[in-house]
């Protein structure tokens, strides 16, 4: 019996232990809350700015606010109040001083200096005086100062539980008020309100403008994004019609070579329509490619695409339409025909295209030159477009611009590894030069021709 007892009284014992601990626990964390011990350094005011003189300039306050208040609060206390020297000191010390902290930990500074003009009010209502009370000059000075930087800290339930805190506080201590003292609890309590509401208002708004910035920068990546990705389906579908060319050529030679040439063997009539079914294969595998790129919606809506694609042949055409468009343009081409490839063509043409696109809408007027140019050793074609400033720059049809169009020339001129420039002129005019690569030519075997 009596082992049975012990053994139960000790599980009781255990079984209080984690209660009793759980409780100091929570008892200490309520403590550590109510004193600001948990209040952990947080940024500091200004802390973002790029300027370092702006980024010491709280502590540089601080440190000026506190050098100026804590011997004037010490010799108010004493003088005015009559308090003796050492707690008129060590009161106003206690009073100013935790205002160095409140760049990074005001939460901590406020419980420090509220508690320190609580202990003075009750310390001064026990002796008579005509001075304003429960709150000092020098107190009420260094509690408002308190407020901005704690306005700029804490949540809004923290700034109103500070603010109802110093009315209640005030309210408690009307009734000790002193005969013939200016009681100063409202007038606190009011400035108080008004520099915490103030605070929070410009904190919310530069979060806000802050938040708006980078989701402006978000969406502006997202754009460029979708840029490229429209570029990249538009070149997509203009290179499915020029390979698609080449291999509807492809399919048509291979099955029209059995009924166009007389003696073929077997095996080579197998060979043809083994190229002719590979080449249909690919045509499909093409255009199931790019049906991914294209959006249902856009499938269903646009037609086939049945024109050839522009090339170098077209760009008289094109300067015509933009003189006609109010833009002077000269064209220079090579004298000796240039044929590059298809996809070279191509991109030459859109390049051209959209420079004097660019230029119509944002130097309307402006003299411009495009020049297509073979390099001496035949493996580059130069696409150079060179615009002044425009005659009237108030009448331009757009002002700024998006890069959509630069994205796709460099896109453009990626694809067929090339190279691009574009640059600003000194007399405001823009340049966009372009070096494309050309098909070697095929070497000559003397002896096979002289044979």
């Amino acid at each position: 019996m009596t082992r049975d007892l012990s053994s139960s009284s000790t599980g009781t014992g255990a079984a209080r232990a984690p209660a009793r601990e759980r409780a100091l626990h929570t008892a200490r964390r309520v403590l550590a809350a109510l004193i600001g011990l948990g209040d952990r350094p947080g940024a500091p005011l200004l802390g973002s700015a790029r300027s370092t003189w702006v980024r010491r300039l709280p502590y540089v306050l601080a440190v000026l606010l506190t050098t100026v208040l804590m011997p004037v609060a010490a010799r108010n206390l004493g003088e005015n109040y009559g308090m003796s020297g050492a707690p008129a000191g060590l009161l106003g010390a206690a009073q100013t001083l935790p205002l160095l902290m409140a760049v990074v930990r005001p939460l901590s500074a406020w419980w420090v200096i509220f508690g320190s003009d609580v202990l003075c009010a009750l310390l001064l209502s026990a002796s008579p005086q005509t001075q304003p009370w429960p709150w000092p000059p020098a107190a009420i000075i260094g509690y408002l100062a308190l407020m901005v930087p704690l306005s700029q800290r804490e949540s809004r339930r923290t700034l109103g539980s500070v603010w109802a805190a110093t009315g209640v506080v005030g309210v408690f201590l009307e009734p000790l008020t002193p005969r013939g003292s200016d009681n100063t609890w409202m007038l606190l309590f009011v400035l108080a309100g008004v520099l915490l509401l103030v605070g929070l208002v410009v904190r919310e708004r530069g979060d806000a403008r802050r938040k708006l910035r980078e989701q402006e920068t978000i969406s502006e990546a997202e754009r460029a994004h979708r840029t490229l990705l429209e570029e990249r389906a538009r070149i997509a579908r203009e290179l499915h019609d020029v390979v698609a060319h080449h291999m509807s050529v492809i399919t048509v030679q291979a099955d029209s070579a059995p009924y166009r040439i007389e003696g073929i063997p077997p095996q080579a009539r197998e060979e043809f329509a083994a190229i002719a079914t590979t080449a249909r294969e690919s045509l499909t595998e093409m255009r199931r490619l790019l049906g991914v790129l294209r959006s249902a919606e856009a499938a269903r809506d646009a037609g086939p695409e049945k024109a050839p694609q522009p090339g170098l042949d077209e760009l008289p055409r094109l300067v015509e339409a933009t003189i006609r468009a109010g833009v002077p343009v000269e064209l220079a081409l090579p004298e000796e025909p240039v044929a590059p490839e298809p996809a070279v063509a191509l991109s030459a043409y859109r390049i051209v295209q959209e420079a004097l696109a660019n230029v119509v809408r944002h130097a309307p007027g402006a003299p411009t030159q495009v020049s297509v140019a073979r390099s001496p050793d035949g493996t580059l074609l130069t696409v150079v477009i060179l615009n002044g400033p425009p005659p009237t720059p108030s009448t331009a049809w757009e002002t700024s611009g998006t890069g959509h169009g630069l994205v796709g020339m460099r896109e453009r001129v990626r694809l067929v590894e090339g190279s691009l420039k574009t640059v600003p002129l000194p007399g405001g005019g823009f340049m966009v030069a372009a070096q494309l690569p050309l098909p070697l030519p095929f070497p000559i075997d003397k002896d096979a021709d002289s044979s």
